[in-house]
C-alpha cells in the first residue's frame, strides 16, 4: 500500500533534536553527581531544549496541516474512545496524531518547558532550592509520560499494523487520502529549524566557562553547578565576578 507525506521536515527535525537533548540531559543527572564539572552538560542540554520548543510553537501555529496544534485530537471522547479501541479491534485512524499521541505531545512540550523555566530559575536566582523540587517533579512526570507515549507505539503498531515510528523517519503514512496528505515537506524550514538550534547551541558553547562552570546568555549569568553561588546579572559584570571570586 501507498505511503503518503503527512509530517513535514521541521515537525520531524523538532521530534528527535527533543528527544536527543532530553535523553541527554536525563541520562547526566541520574548518571553524574552534580557537583562534579561534567554535570553542566545536564544543564546546557536543558537550556538548548528552550529555542527548540520556541520553535515548535511556532510551527504548531503556522507549519502544514498535521504539523498545527488545531489538528491534534485533544477531546477527551475521541481518547476513551482510542484506548478502548485498542483492545476491541476498532481500526479507525487517523492520518496526522492520534488521541493518545496528540495529549503526549502537548504533555511532554508542557513538562519540558517547566523544566527549562525551573532550571533557568535555579540557576539565575538567589535560591535554587526553591524551585528544586517542581525541577525534579516535572522530570519525574517528563519521564514516565516518554515511557508511556513509547509504550503506546509500541501497542499500537502491534495493534493497528502502524509504523508510527517509521512515519517520524520518513514522514509517510499508509491508509492515507490524497486529501489528507501534504504536498511538500518544507525541508528549507526544515533545514532552517536545525540551523537556528545549531546556531543557539554554539552560542551557548561560545559563552560557556568551564572553569568557573557559569555561561552568559540573554544578559544573564548562570551558575551551572552546585559549588558556586548563584548568580544572575549583566554578562560580563565585572564586580559581580569579582565578588564571586572573593568568596572562594
Amino acid at each position: 500500500m501507498e505511503r503518503k507525506l503527512v509530517y513535514d521536515l521541521p515537525t520531524r527535525a523538532f521530534h528527535w533534536v527533543f528527544a536527543g537533548l532530553f535523553i541527554t540531559a536525563f541520562t547526566i543527572a541520574q548518571t553524574i553527581d552534580d557537583d562534579t564539572a561534567a554535570f553542566s552538560w545536564h544543564m546546557l542540554a536543558g537550556l538548548a531544549l528552550g529555542p527548540v520548543l520556541l520553535l515548535r510553537v511556532l510551527w504548531g501555529l503556522a507549519g502544514t496541516r498535521h504539523a498545527r496544534f488545531s489538528d491534534f485530537v485533544l477531546a477527551p471522547g475521541e481518547l476513551r474512545r482510542y484506548l478502548r479501541g485498542i483492545f476491541t479491534g476498532d481500526r479507525t485512524s487517523w492520518a496526522g496524531h492520534n488521541p493518545a499521541s496528540s495529549w503526549a505531545a502537548v504533555g511532554m512540550m508542557g513538562l519540558a518547558l517547566a523544566q527549562v523555566l525551573t532550571g533557568w530559575l535555579m540557576a539565575s536566582g538567589p535560591d535554587p532550592e526553591a524551585f528544586e523540587d517542581l525541577h525534579e517533579l516535572s522530570a519525574n512526570a517528563l519521564i514516565i509520560l516518554v515511557g508511556l507515549h513509547i509504550a503506546g507505539v509500541a501497542l499500537h503498531t502491534l495493534r493497528h499494523r502502524d509504523m508510527l515510528g517509521r512515519s517520524m523517519v520518513d514522514g509517510r503514512k499508509a491508509n492515507v487520502t490524497d486529501g489528507e496528505a501534504i504536498r511538500s515537506p518544507r525541508s528549507a524550514f526544515g533545514l532552517l529549524f536545525i540551523a537556528l538550534v545549531a546556531a543557539f547551541a554554539l552560542q551557548l558553547w561560545n559563552n560557556f566557562d568551564p572553569g568557573q562552570r557559569v555561561v552568559r546568555i540573554l544578559g544573564t549569568t548562570l551558575q551551572l553547578g552546585e559549588d558556586g553561588q548563584p548568580h544572575a546579572g549583566p554578562a560580563g559584570d565585572e564586580d559581580a565576578k569579582g565578588a564571586r571570586h572573593d568568596d572562594d
